[in-house]
């Protein structure tokens, strides 16, 4: 499907769908975090549906949307663009910045530095062992 992007409001009804699964407009306005007018959320229903990112189907006289791309999916899509727009491409900035300008735990830390350790361990697995 190529790049996924979303923009702020799309996302927030985005977030709904995955996390509540297929869902009618009413029930979308009234997740969301944001006080938005049903003909806003029906009207980015449709723009996502335009650009293929969800489906609906008839539920009597209400359709019912669900998303046809994975959160993963947008996720991915979501870090390699800001990764390459707001860390020049340099994925070692980015995790550097993470690391160093939010107040992490050290908790959160040592779960980042386990993450870092399966990475290189496997790793040297496929390079045989170095």
């Amino acid at each position: 499907m190529g790049e996924v992007v979303f923009t702020d409001r799309e996302l927030d009804i985005m977030a709904v769908l995955w996390e509540h699964g297929p869902s009618t407009v009413a029930s979308v306005r009234d997740r969301i975090s944001i006080d938005l007018a049903y003909t806003t959320v029906l009207t980015i229903l449709r723009t996502l549906e335009e650009k293929g990112h969800i489906g609906h189907e008839a539920e009597g006289r209400a359709y019912r949307y669900h998303s046809l791309v994975e959160r993963g999916e947008a996720r991915v899509s979501a870090v390699d663009r800001i990764t390459r727009k707001l860390f020049a491409g340099s994925t070692e900035t980015l995790l550097s910045h993470l690391v160093s300008d939010q107040d992490l735990s050290d908790e959160q830390l040592q779960r980042m530095r386990a993450l870092l350790d399966a990475r290189l361990g496997a790793d040297d697995e496929r390079e045989g062992g170095k």
